[in-house]
């Protein structure tokens, strides 16, 4: 009897069950239906999008299609080395390093060797042991005017503001240049708590913004400045003339990155789309901008001054190398961006088509500093789309003395170039200051996965280097590197582009590539 009872009253629970589920799936059905039905006489009635208007519910596929293509043709259509800015091969070679795990690959290169603007570098049938060779290499910046130099790592993080990047990769870059011993460049969004919580060695950028050391109105505030400077962890002061990402525009911070703490160091009202003007205030001349940094280097207490571009006009930088010779007065270092872009929000005209490329803006920097007999004085640090110890090779080849990187830091952050940088929806929590996104990236890890990076990329340069039969990185020249014209035609880096010997821009006859620039 108690058994048939339990029979029945499970039965019953079942039936209820079933009765419950049919009846709000069917209550379901009918929301769904009436939504639906709703959505469609409101596309058949609105004025903005004719599609929906003749194709109601349907027409709106096409928009989720279009925010579904990027991923999808990220990790289903695109080969290891079709994607761009950067593919599927250079991301896996950062994430890999960045975890110490193994970084070769098998059964040869998927790159095609006999395509135009291929590069290989020419190996030495007396190559090194790179074990034998300085695994720390450094550059001394600052030497000549200087009372406080800065022995710089040959790699180091490239310009990213504390809004442009969240509070969580900011620390996890700093900590990550403290294990490295490497330098991270603050961009022009200044200097922020999180920069200085790991004592690591910063290079203060100051942009047109001048955020960080400006007045009210958005001029360049000494007192400000030369209080800032002094902190003991900023080792040089970077001038941002432009940048690759927007040269001629100034940088842009959406209103929806712009929190009150991000307002507070940068001194603007919070919530506000922040355009930072396309030129200095604080002088308009070429002498003027000279004697600027002069008064920079001054306020900091020797620190180096350097200043960053991206080469537009040809004879304004020539023009620049004449009032360096002629006054004396010149910056301690300069970095040359590529137009090629970086990790800033611009315009897409401004992305594609405004600035020259790295390569040819490096030689061209290099050439005029030598012409001018200003490079003894002066180093060049590289940055546009370096990601390994290849590109390091080759931008140290063409002249660069050091380099740095945006990207490829934030790769190592755990980046999977979602390309939302701009809409405050990164997926890992890195450009973004959304506070749920971000408190997803964990700095405890991710600090050790940039010094890591860092690590295995110089150590790869270093392997290339020994290759190549050389014991110092300053013996790098262009005869070293290679690159293809065509199918059967390739020169080395001296051939296209031909040195030029100190002091040949200070007399006639000038060289042929540069005598149309100078009056």
């Amino acid at each position: 009897m108690k058994k048939n009872a339990k029979i029945i009253l499970i039965s019953l629970a079942v039936l209820l069950a079933i009765w419950l589920i049919i009846k709000i799936s069917f209550l379901w059905l009918i929301i769904i239906i009436s939504g639906l039905i709703a959505l469609g006489i409101y596309d058949l009635n609105q004025t903005k999008h004719s599609l929906w208007r003749n194709f109601p519910i349907v027409g709106r596929l096409r928009w989720v299609l279009e925010d579904l293509r990027p991923p999808m043709r990220q990790y289903f259509m695109e080969s290891d080395i079709d994607g761009v800015p950067f593919n599927r091969q250079q991301r896996s070679l950062v994430y890999r390093r960045s975890k110490k795990l193994i970084s070769t690959i098998p059964f040869g290169t998927k790159v095609d060797v006999y395509k135009a603007g291929y590069e290989w570098i020419g190996h030495s049938l007396n190559a090194l042991k790179a074990k034998d060779l300085d695994h720390d290499p450094r550059v001394l910046i600052g030497k000549s005017l200087c009372s406080k130099p800065y022995n710089a790592s040959i790699f180091n993080v490239s310009a990213m503001s504390f809004g442009a990047l969240s509070s969580a990769a900011v620390r996890s870059l700093a900590y990550g240049a403290k294990i490295g011993g490497f330098a991270l460049n603050t961009g022009e969004g200044g200097i922020s708590k999180y920069h200085l919580e790991a004592n690591c060695d910063l290079i203060w950028q100051v942009g047109t913004g001048y955020f960080g050391c400006r007045n009210q109105d958005g001029t360049f505030n000494e007192i400000l400045f030369e209080s800032k400077s002094k902190n003991e962890n900023v080792k040089m002061i970077e001038l941002k003339l432009s940048q690759g990402a927007k040269p001629g525009h100034g940088g842009i911070l959406p209103a929806n990155k712009n929190t009150p703490e991000i307002a507070e160091g940068r001194g603007v009202e919070p919530h506000t789309r922040v355009d930072s003007p396309p030129a200095h205030s604080a002088f308009s001349t070429a002498k003027e901008m000279m004697e600027f940094i002069t008064k920079l280097r001054e306020l900091s207490d020797g620190k180096p001054i350097g200043i960053k571009l991206c080469i537009g006009r040809k004879e304004e930088f020539i023009n620049l190398c004449k009032v360096m010779h002629e006054t004396g007065l010149k910056p301690d270092f300069i970095t040359v961006d590529g137009g090629e872009g970086g990790t800033g929000a611009a315009p897409l005209e401004y992305t594609n088509s405004v600035g020259m490329p790295l390569r040819e803006a490096l030689v061209f920097v290099i050439d005029a500093l030598i012409g001018f007999n200003l490079k003894k004085d002066i180093k060049v640090i590289a940055s546009g789309k370096i990601l390994n110890g290849m590109d390091i090779l080759k931008k140290l080849s063409l002249g660069a003395d050091l380099c740095a990187s945006a990207r490829g830091m934030m790769f190592s952050l755990g980046c999977i170039q979602a390309l939302d940088c701009h809409k405050n929806t990164c997926p890992t929590g890195v450009a973004t200051q959304n506070k749920r996104l971000s408190s997803a990236l964990i700095v405890e890890d991710k600090k050790q996965r940039v010094a890591n990076y860092h690590e295995g990329t110089i150590e790869s340069f270093i392997e290339l280097l020994a290759s190549s039969g050389l014991d110092d990185f300053e013996k790098l020249t262009r005869k070293h590197v290679f690159y293809r014209l065509d199918e059967t035609k390739y020169k080395r880096y001296d051939e296209l582009y031909k040195p030029l010997r100190t002091g040949d821009l200070l007399k006639p006859p000038y060289p042929k590539d540069f005598k149309r620039f100078i009056s």
